[in-house]
């Protein structure tokens, strides 16, 4: 097969829980288990971080690899899912797997594969912990997928865990409550491995703790150990770190306010893996924080993608990351906000929409995967909800509608969805 054929086989011959949804969502972990005995346990031949979370654990993992990249070590970094390439799941300091590496996996496996029947999300798992033995990273940073307890990431025995914030999401796979979201979270907490918790959280702190103390893993909530405050206003990056007596200025190229929430996080699993015998001096520090975008690719958080008017997209899709979003769109200064918005429809919508302003001019969009809601369905569920404006079934046709019609003093965000703003032409 070629990479065209490979991609064909991945995406549609095999369920991709990012496109279908429930149909690909497996509770166990007997697959990838079968699956990585079957390629000589590749995930046992390299030092893993592991990070779990509901919003946030994509931007940390990222942050966490670029500081590594910065102290010198060969960092793989597995994420999910992807913006615009599926190699960008897969990364070794930065860059991409190339093409004919995810070719010679599945020509390599494919009749095991065949007969496992693996999900997408089984089979990119091991790829990446394949190709991260094949090259011999010194440590990978493990985002993982949904939840925790059974997800394919969680057959690691990583040097530590971090889980970010725990919010309302996938909550048909994972829980109704806070508690049961976290517990699914806390199934990454292995035995006597620090477990770092990045935002203490009344409904979550005990359940973490009474994990941790069953695994005897010591657990530290970020947030005792460093304090983070913003410098400046509007999207500047800059945030100022008191640990204990002594304080220092970190400026992050992600421009995200949730960002702070995710720092203390960042900093507490690093200064773990510096007691663990990794070599991570405070220039490292600044200069992995400062290039994330550079080291690493990341894209769509906080993204500016115009000016004059002012066009900013980002990935926050559940009520937490909405309202994140929100808070910071008030720090903006224009005559009218427009939204160019599309969701999945296996989410809350309605918690979603009910909180969003009035008074902004709506484009609802439909991404091009089976989970979206059409750009019509949308339109009448925000119009239940007092949100008016039009429905084009094209992200890119949204936005250049909005663009079109709105003067330069004006503010364009695009988003409710990863898949959104992953079909965002200039992105």
């Amino acid at each position: 097969m070629n990479y065209t054929q490979t991609l064909d086989y991945l995406f549609n011959a095999l369920p991709m829980f990012q496109r279908v949804g429930a149909t690909a969502f497996k509770k166990d972990l007997s697959n990838t288990l079968a699956l990585c005995k079957h390629l000589g346990e590749p995930h046992q031949k390299f030092k893993t971080i592991h990070v779990a979370g509901t919003n946030g654990k994509g931007s940390s993992s990222h942050a966490l690899c670029s500081v590594l990249m910065q102290a010198g070590y060969k960092v793989g970094l597995y994420t999910s899912p992807h913006l615009k390439s599926f190699t960008e799941r897969v990364k070794i300091n930065g860059i991409e797997i190339p093409e004919d590496e995810v070719v010679q996996f599945v020509n390599e496996n494919k009749g095991f594969l065949d007969d496992l029947k693996p999900s997408f999300f089984e089979m990119t798992v091991g790829l990446a912990f394949w190709y991260f033995a094949k090259i011999q990273v010194d440590v990978a940073v493990v985002e993982v997928g949904m939840g925790g307890r059974l997800d394919s990431t969680n057959v690691i025995q990583p040097e530590v865990c971090l889980i970010t914030n725990i919010g309302y999401d996938h909550m048909q796979y994972l829980g109704d409550t806070l508690e049961a979201i976290a517990g699914e979270k806390a199934g990454i907490i292995k035995q006597n491995t620090p477990i770092v918790i990045s935002q203490r959280q009344a409904d979550t702190t005990h359940v973490f703790n009474e994990v941790a103390k069953t695994k005897q893993a010591p657990i530290f909530f970020a947030e005792e150990f460093f304090q983070i405050y913003k410098v400046s206003d509007r999207s500047s990056g800059v945030y100022r770190v008191v640990q204990g007596q002594e304080s220092f200025v970190i400026e992050m190229d992600l421009k995200g306010n949730y960002q702070q929430k995710n720092l203390a996080g960042v900093l507490k699993t690093l200064a773990i893996l510096g007691k663990l015998g990794f070599s991570i001096s405070h220039n490292h520090l600044q200069a992995g924080l400062e290039n994330i975008v550079k080291n690493t690719g990341l894209k769509g958080r906080w993204q500016l993608l115009n000016e004059s008017p002012t066009v900013l997209c980002d990935t926050g899709h559940n009520e937490d990351g909405i309202n994140y979003i929100l808070n910071q769109l008030k720090e903006y200064s224009y005559e009218k906000l427009w939204m160019v918005l599309g969701m999945v429809n296996d989410k809350d919508l309605h918690k979603v929409l009910s909180i969003l302003p009035k008074d902004a001019n709506y484009v609802f969009v439909a991404a091009k995967i089976p989970r979206a809601m059409s750009a019509l369905a949308l339109l009448e569920l925000g119009r239940e909800h007092g949100l008016e404006g039009i429905s084009m079934d094209d992200v890119n046709d949204g936005l250049a509608y909005a663009k079109k019609n709105a003067s330069k003093d004006d503010l364009i965000f695009v988003g409710g969805s990863t898949f959104v703003v992953a079909e965002i032409n200039d992105l």
